[in-house]
């Protein structure tokens, strides 16, 4: 029984708007109280919209058998279910109908991440929600056995390991450690990204060419250069070429290169090409919307060929390399413009990458703790990131991306008044409407995260 009765009720009704929430609140809180006791021997999964709710509060809950079947779901659970009935009916019983996730993703989630938790995309509907998993009580009970007994044997072990490590005088980064592939550090658990380097991994050996969609910012070159240190080609060159930060007038010598007197003004020793400097790596073209239209006559032969013919040269000279091109234009709506080349599109989409906007990515706030850790180390300090400071970062709508974060965050280290990170620290683009917190808020990491607006 919940008593929200007072000893003196007021005249006016105003009151009641605030007693029905509560009860509402609280007749919530009972439910899941009693469902998680009632399917305490079944593994339970918790989600929500925001992360930082799921262990304290997570309003959602779906109980489900071994197989994945679901057996029981509370309000929330079943909302989720009817929700996604209307648009794919009938009714899922499977939990991997509900979430973008393979049954053994979600029976590891106790182990996946630092804090148990992880992004899942619903499948009917595309949005985000972050869930952890309860394990049934006699695995609780058994891996609580099981750490108790460990614990003595590998202290030992774990204190000279960690030793070890911090003789090096190297940042520790607690997100990923350094045998992480180049790929595996893009990201932390956003569906999305999850998705993309996936694909990635699958093409870094392949030699098709790759196309990278996105806007400015979302980080097209550190995805290129991380497709060539994964793959087959990572020992030779990687040569990155901005389409346009060239002049037009000079482009073509620059990629093709030329031989000595072949224009006036010109090296008298002659000029190796950027593409004949690719060879035998990768050669990457940023920005390739921008590629004067005459130009990319030259650049379909050099993919159809595998050759180039540098300026004043009587014979072409092979090259074998691959292409990976970048833009955060619309080239559909270039080549009905006839300013790009349909043919050379096609060329240079083997593949095709998009990557988010970093307002959509659930993985903030493991993009915000890596970044920081590497400005840190880069400018030799070491200062903590206070948590109004970290909920600015999160709530920040980023129109340029990682390259703004990144620059936000030297900012922040460059300018600090004392030994921790806050709120008053951040460019003004970082911390508009926000006011000051109390000093002992948690640092990075401790501080949750805040729902990603996907």
């Amino acid at each position: 029984m919940l008593d929200i009765s007072a000893l003196q009720s007021p005249r006016g009704l105003e009151s009641q708007s605030f007693a029905l929430p509560l009860v509402t609140l609280y007749a919530r809180m009972i439910e899941d109280a009693y469902f998680l006791h009632r399917y305490r021997d079944t593994t339970i999964l918790r989600f929500d919209t925001t992360r930082a709710f799921v262990h304290f509060n997570g309003r959602g809950l779906l109980a489900f058998d071994p197989q994945g079947r679901v057996l029981a779901a509370n309000g929330e659970g079943r909302a989720l279910i009817d929700a996604h009935a209307q648009c794919t009916p009938p009714a899922p019983i499977w939990v991997t109908q509900l979430f973008e996730a393979e049954l053994d993703d979600l029976l590891a989630l106790p182990r996946c991440e630092p804090d148990q938790l992880r992004a899942l995309r619903l499948r009917a509907s595309g949005d985000i929600r972050f869930a952890a998993l309860i394990e049934p009580r006699g695995v609780r009970a058994r891996q609580r056995d099981a750490t108790v007994t460990g614990t003595t044997r590998d202290m030992a072990t774990d204190l000279a390991t960690d030793s070890a490590t911090d003789a090096t005088g190297l940042p520790h980064d607690p997100v990923a450690p350094a045998s992480t592939p180049a790929l595996d550090r893009l990201a932390g658990d956003d569906p999305a990204m999850q998705r993309l380097l996936g694909l990635a991994r699958r093409l870094c050996r392949q030699p098709l060419n790759v196309l990278i969609r996105g806007e400015t910012g979302t980080g097209k070159e550190v995805l290129a250069r991380a497709l060539h240190a994964s793959g087959d080609r990572a020992g030779g060159p990687f040569v990155a070429v901005n389409c346009a930060a060239i002049p037009e007038s000079l482009i073509e010598s620059e990629l093709f290169g030329y031989l000595p007197g072949a224009f006036t003004g010109g090296n008298p020793k002659g000029m190796r090409g950027l593409i004949p400097q690719a060879d035998g790596g990768t050669l990457f073209l940023d920005e390739i919307g921008d590629m004067p239209l005459a130009l990319q006559s030259r650049l379909l032969r050099v993919l159809a060929e595998q050759e180039v013919m540098p300026l004043g040269a009587e014979r072409p000279v092979k090259v074998a390399l691959r292409v990976v091109t970048a833009t955060h234009r619309d080239i559909g709506a270039l080549i009905a413009e006839g300013r790009f080349r349909e043919d050379l599109y096609y060329r240079l989409n083997g593949a095709e990458l998009v990557l988010p906007p970093l307002r959509e990515r659930a993985d903030r706030r493991y993009l915000i703790q890596r970044l920081f850790a590497a400005q840190a180390a880069e400018q030799g300090v070491s200062a903590p990131l206070r948590g109004d400071a970290m909920n600015a970062l999160l709530d920040a709508p980023w129109p340029g991306n990682v390259r703004q974060l990144k620059s936000a965050l030297a900012f922040a280290l460059a300018t600090r008044e004392g030994e921790t990170i806050t709120v008053h620290d951040l460019p003004e683009s970082c911390r508009a409407d926000r006011v000051a917190t109390p000093a002992h808020l948690c640092d990075i990491g401790d501080t949750q995260d805040d729902p990603a607006k996907a």
